[in-house]
């Protein structure tokens, strides 16, 4: 069928959460200064521009407002629309799409972009070489399983019909393909550069996106300057930004209310949050959101003594997530399950693993660990996180395990997940997972599928059940809006199963998002916390 503006992706479960995403609303008064730049802060240095491989909520919105895919989201929603595909159709099996590209689109470095940067794109993505943590957003492409074992060097499944016609066969249908699409792993790049920086393309990025990287000095900023070229009118609204490094938190508040800062990219932290929301000085400046996040700790399937289910599950009963939940002043609610409770499948009669000391005692004794054992506990160095990691080494050592903490920065925690045989512990605090789109199927493929579980991936848990990947299959084989139901429904009992059986994860808590902006910044709130963008770098203005 003709699907130049298909919802069929991901409809059902938009529909679900549309509370959380309102339409962007046109405010006459909020109209934008000319000319205008910002500044951004962050206590971390960012640890990759590379589209194929960024993926933290602090330099995703930089990723996705430097680069062009192939459908996007109008800022704030989670509603697919066409973007560098000019209009796209479907077969009537669903497993052939086809794309018409625009004709005048060209990358920063000048040159146009055709079809064959579409697939050399994919195929970078997936190509083992690459380490991209996206790599399994894309197994239902044909040609798939032969690239990842390193028996081909290119997808079978992705053809170049003309300069501006690419094809894609899939070996099932995938309702969620196009949402695969819309992310920053499927980014458009030039062939030509990556191989120009010389495995350094995440320092030397060159997209197609509404921004150009200017001046990166690591540690201190990066300045990033108005694409003059970028071929979605009227966007972006600022002439640029930079984003100083190295900014603690508690200060870059300071300089926010002093209007040195417009954006505080760390967000509020918790001990000033209440002060903030009572201040009439902080009267609109605050941003504060639900989201499709949860927090959690990874439990290493693969390192003694986590490679037993009765220690994981006993862990699992030894965190008091009521306290950690007060550490943050109540900006989040306890979490029993991997998926958040407004995601389509959420099992609201599941109830987890309660917090029970005596019982995680006796589960350590049954797995021949009555005395406890020593471990490591990674953690983000931004306040609240090593705070809320002392609390976690606390509820552990009252079991018998003594945990050391390794708080570091984002990058290096990153860096230490997806390294094997690396991380026992991981507090994702900071670094939860918040939904790429609104689809349960995210909180599978790319932190728990075997898929996933590589080095430079995002599964922490190093987690792989051969028996859940075709179950998982099929649920996304499943069509939408069509078989909406069913599909929620057997998405909610693989993650029910997963956490009751394996207990890979300990989920801790689903987390509001807060963000500090200057008085001078206009927009929606739901541009500051994108559901898709994090922040819509592409839509934020200064109000004249």
């Amino acid at each position: 069928m003709t699907t130049r503006f298909l919802k069929r992706a991901g409809l059902a479960a938009m529909l679900a959460t549309s509370a959380l995403v309102p339409a962007i609303a046109a405010h006459a008064a909020d109209e934008a200064a000319p000319g205008a730049k910002i500044i951004v802060t962050y206590k971390d240095d960012i640890a990759t521009l590379d589209p194929a491989i960024g993926y933290d909520w602090q330099n995703w919105s930089m990723i996705n407002a430097m680069f062009s895919r192939l459908v996007d989201y109008p800022a704030g929603t989670a509603e697919l629309k066409p973007s560098l595909a000019e209009g796209y159709t479907v077969s009537g099996d669903g497993k052939t799409y086809t794309f018409k590209l625009h004709a005048d689109v060209k990358f920063t470095n000048g040159r146009p972009l055709v079809a064959s940067d579409v697939k050399y794109s994919i195929e970078r993505t997936i190509n083992p070489k690459t380490q991209s943590p996206g790599a399994s957003f894309y197994h239902s492409i044909v040609g798939y399983d032969a690239m990842t074992a390193g028996k081909a060097d290119t997808l079978e499944g992705v053809k170049v019909i003309d300069d501006h016609t690419v094809e894609f066969t899939l070996v099932q249908p995938d309702a969620t393909f196009l949402n695969d699409l819309a992310l920053n792993f499927a980014s458009i790049v030039p062939k030509e550069a990556v191989e120009a920086a010389a495995g350094d393309f995440g320092k030397k990025p060159v997209g197609s996106g509404a921004f150009i990287l200017r001046e990166w000095t690591v540690g201190q900023r990066l300045v990033f300057e108005k694409n003059p070229d970028y071929f979605v009118k009227g966007r972006p609204r600022i002439d640029g930004y930079t984003v100083e490094i190295g900014q603690e938190p508690l200060v870059a508040l300071l300089r926010l209310q002093k209007g040195e800062v417009d954006i505080a990219g760390d967000g509020i932290p918790p001990a000033k949050y209440l002060d903030m929301k009572k201040s009439k000085d902080f009267e609109g400046m605050i941003v504060d959101r639900q989201q499709l996040e949860t927090s959690y700790v990874t439990l290493n399937t693969q390192i003694k003594p986590f490679d037993n289910v009765k220690v994981r599950q006993a862990v699992n009963m030894a965190i008091n997530k009521e306290r950690i939940v007060r550490i943050i002043n109540g900006r989040a609610v306890p979490a029993n399950q991997v998926l958040p409770p407004l995601m389509a499948g959420y099992d609201k009669d599941y109830k987890g693993y309660a917090y029970d000391v005596a019982k995680a005692k006796s589960l350590l004794a049954e797995a021949g660990l009555k005395d406890g054992f020593t471990t490591e506990l990674y953690t983000s160095n931004t306040d609240p996180q090593p705070r809320i990691a002392q609390a976690i080494q606390q509820d552990l050592a009252a079991v018998g395990i003594k945990a050391e903490l390794k708080a570091l920065a984002n990058p290096n925690v990153i860096a230490a997940g997806g390294t094997q045989g690396q991380a026992p512990m991981v507090w994702s605090g900071g670094l939860g997972w918040i939904a790429d789109f609104p689809d349960p199927s995210d909180f599978y493929g790319p932190i728990l599928s075997c898929g996933s579980a590589v080095a430079g991936g995002w599964n922490w848990s190093w987690y792989c059940n051969k028996d859940m990947e075709p179950r998982a299959q099929a649920a996304d084989a499943l069509p939408l809006p069509a078989k909406a139901t069913e599909r929620n429904a057997e998405w909610g009992k693989i993650f029910t199963e997963i956490q009751e059986k394996d207990a890979p994860w300990i989920p801790v808590f689903n987390e509001r998002r807060v963000v500090a902006k200057s008085k001078r910044m206009g927009g929606e709130d739901q541009i500051y916390i994108d559901p898709t963008r994090v922040i819509d770098y592409d839509a934020i203005f200064v109000k004249k």
